[in-house]
């Protein structure tokens, strides 16, 4: 919903439904008090491996803050700011 977060996923796709990652990370958000970066960084670090799960996920707040974890190797990914230089990566800078 526009009042949370957003939040698109890649990766072991059972894994990321059967944690219901998406609406983890919101819930963790609306009702744990927890940052978009702290919410993202438990799910994909914590949960996902439990089960088993790699991948990672590209999530955008009500407030434009932006969270890429990811628990493989790599992941593609590019962001940017109105008036910055985009940025992009692919492995762990």
């Amino acid at each position: 919903n526009n009042a949370s977060v957003a939040v698109s996923c890649t990766g072991t796709g059972e894994v990321f439904i059967r944690t219901l990652a998406a609406y983890d990370i919101a819930a963790l958000m609306e009702y744990g008090g927890l940052s978009l970066a702290d919410a993202c960084e438990r799910v994909v670090m914590e949960k996902l491996p439990a089960l088993g799960g790699s991948g990672g996920l590209i999530a955008v707040d009500h407030e434009g803050n932006v969270a890429l974890p990811f628990n493989s190797e790599g992941m593609y990914r590019a962001w940017g700011y109105a008036g910055d230089t985009p940025t992009t990566g692919i492995y762990r800078e």
